[in-house]
């Protein structure tokens, strides 16, 4: 353990699914655009 910086030695600590990752971050920032959206169309409606 005398080379600290050799990636091979350390062990994945935490495993990750980056496919759900990936899908969760898209769904929150689809859900976050569509809700942003939907307030604009009614701001713009109701001032008219």
């Amino acid at each position: 353990m005398s080379e600290t910086r050799n990636p091979e030695l350390h062990v994945n600590e935490e495993p990750r699914n980056d496919s759900m990752d990936i899908g969760v971050g898209f769904g929150a920032m689809f859900t976050f655009i569509l809700v942003v959206t939907i307030i604009a169309t009614v701001v713009e409606v109701l001032t008219r």
